[in-house]
């Protein structure tokens, strides 16, 4: 490759590199579509007509319906597009502290002092203070120690409304939630998913962090603020291939 080629290939990486940040210059950054993904598909899907075989007969004017509509029936999350409350607060302090010590001590040590008296003979032919009756000697020794440390205090309390997004054969509810808050010219943004129980979710139809199997929470942020937090791409490269 050229030299004008290799020129014009690292322009557009580092085009394309900057045109997250080039997109909210002067202006906030820009909310994502809500009609995009996977919580409005599953509340426009239908799903599968129910049985009508054995239905039971429509009492809507009574109070005291078993219906989802009625005023003590269950409105729980049950079925794909419903909408659930996920709380998420997060209060954990971890702190672990280890010690190492080591140390090590070898000798070892051969001499030939009589062979068939070979050693006496090749003594008379060895340079001056050599002889064979100590042949090998070696001593060792080795000592390492190492101390470390880690402190760790996360705090976090968030509500967000997550969507059904599937059903799956045995009844536990796949669940995806998102929300975004743009401040000035800052936008946060709170992605939630996961595997939920429909026994776990209250009657508040609310469901704690704690509750949801293969959770992931992810709370972040893009904007002028964030920009100026995170490193530049070259900085980044450097930072991962640098070996001191």
């Amino acid at each position: 490759m050229t030299t004008p080629a290799m020129f014009r290939t690292l322009l557009v990486v580092l085009a394309l590199a900057g045109c997250d940040r080039v997109g909210h210059i002067g202006k906030p950054p820009d909310l994502s579509p809500a009609q995009e993904g996977g919580e409005q598909v599953a509340m426009l899907d239908p799903g599968l007509p129910m049985a009508t075989a054995h239905r039971a007969p429509l009492q809507e004017p009574s109070l005291w319906s078993g219906g989802r509509r009625s005023l003590l029936g269950d409105r729980r999350a049950a079925r794909r597009g419903d909408i659930l409350t996920v709380v998420i607060e997060i209060d954990e302090e971890a702190e672990i502290s280890n010690a190492t010590s080591r140390r090590r001590t070898a000798s070892e040590d051969l001499s030939v002092p009589d062979l068939l008296s070979l050693p006496q003979r090749a003594d008379a032919d060895l340079p001056a203070g050599a002889g064979f009756d100590r042949v090998v000697g070696i001593e060792s020794s080795g000592s390492s120690g190492g101390d470390g440390s880690v402190s760790r205090s996360e705090e976090l309390t968030l509500r967000v409304a997550a969507t059904v997004t599937e059903v799956l054969p045995n009844g536990i509810l796949r669940i995806s939630g998102t929300q975004e808050v743009r401040v000035n010219f800052e936008l946060r943004e709170l992605l939630v998913s996961g595997f939920v129980r429909p026994e776990d979710i209250s009657r508040q139809n609310e469901i704690t962090h704690d509750k949801i199997a293969a959770a992931r929470v992810s709370y972040g942020g893009r904007g002028q603020i964030t920009d100026v937090q995170q490193p530049r791409l070259g900085q980044q490269v450097l930072d991962a291939i640098l070996p001191f």
